[in-house]
């Protein structure tokens, strides 16, 4: 059974901030850390997104402007507080990839560096600009050897839900709040989740599972050196609103967590405290989950509506120019969530 950190990996609004408050709720276990890539995508010194390029003020009031990537896996190897207990990393995927496709290379921070422990606890080797002797090319920044130390899973949502959903967080009202003020879809994150999850399996980190337990790779050399690969976990968000009892329970199975039915309820003063404080990065994006004082199954399962439907809807929420970019951006991304959707947990 994996004791790793546990990273649960994701794209932009696929309900993973409520899936995150499940998680909060095992304080006897676990130190949660909520979206720590975002720093140095955003904000920081080796910066891959260009949504503040031009704001240098912003960037100073984040907080973050001289964050690193290799800052940000220090404290995942020395979290503060963590009372050696096992980390619950959430975080974007997409924080992890130069954007549009670009070809990756090693975060500059993460060449050469020496992070004297892993997230596990354990020695491992200096990162290099090639990440390894592997066939398969590193996509993201961050070396496969860093990788390898968590247990990772992955959460999607359909685009037709997730689009919308982070279309409005770009525009006023909301936007006053989020400080994005333009959409960009190349935020939508679904063919960073799919590349990594890719890589992932090419390399063993995550393998597929025999009927008889035994796990199976694409890689025959799947166990980098560290005792194999972990199971392929990935949530639909749409299973977790419908059955969340079930979905979680087979979830925590997968990361070696004991489930809890109280794990679907929270909202004590100090578990409310902490998710204040741990959202607040992110204002105006958490507001439901900062809200929310428990995840229970919706009374009626969501009806998949029509093209036709789903235009019309959009185009009464955010005009002719917002539907058409909506509309383009759901296509765009449907190939990448079907394909990461064929590995979901069945409940």
């Amino acid at each position: 059974m994996s004791t790793k950190p546990i990273f649960l990996a994701t794209h932009p609004r696929a309900c993973s901030t409520a899936f995150e408050r499940v998680f909060m709720t095992r304080r006897d276990i676990l130190h949660c850390v909520h979206e720590p890539f975002g720093d140095p995508f955003y904000f920081g010194p080796e910066r891959l997104s260009d949504r503040y390029a031009k704001d240098e003020e912003a960037r100073k009031s984040s907080g973050y402007a001289n964050t690193t990537y290799k800052d940000v896996m220090e404290t995942l190897v020395h979290p503060a507080g963590s009372e050696g207990k096992r980390l619950f990393i959430k975080d974007i995927a997409h924080y992890l990839f130069p954007p549009n496709q670009e070809a990756a290379s090693l975060a500059p921070s993460l060449i050469d560096a020496s992070i004297n422990k892993t997230a596990n606890g354990t020695a491992h080797t200096n990162g290099t600009t090639t990440n390894s002797a592997s066939p398969h090319a590193n996509p993201t920044v961050v070396p496969l050897s860093l990788l390898r130390d968590f247990h990772v899973t992955f959460l999607i949502r359909h685009p037709r839900r997730a689009i919308p959903s982070y279309y409005r967080c770009t525009i006023p009202p909301l936007s006053a709040k989020t400080g994005f003020h333009h959409f960009m879809p190349s935020e939508a994150g679904y063919e960073e989740l799919r590349r990594l999850f890719d890589y992932l399996l090419q390399e063993g980190v995550i393998t597929k599972e025999q009927q008889n337990g035994t796990a199976t790779s694409s890689n025959s050399n799947n166990n980098g050196g560290r005792g194999g690969g972990v199971k392929i976990t990935v949530v639909d968000a749409d299973d977790l609103l419908d059955k969340p009892d079930e979905v979680v329970r087979a979830y925590c199975e997968d990361v070696g967590i004991d489930y809890h039915p109280d794990m679907l309820k929270w909202g004590d003063e100090e578990g409310q405290r902490l998710a204040v404080e741990a959202f607040e990065k992110w204002n105006g994006f958490h507001d439901d989950a900062i809200g929310s004082t428990e995840l229970r199954a919706r009374v009626h399962p969501k009806k998949t509506p029509t093209e036709a439907e789903e235009n019309e809807e959009w185009l009464t929420k955010y005009g002719e120019e917002g539907q058409r970019v909506i509309r383009a951006c759901v296509d765009a991304n449907v190939a990448d969530y079907e394909y990461l959707k064929s590995f979901a947990i069945k409940v």
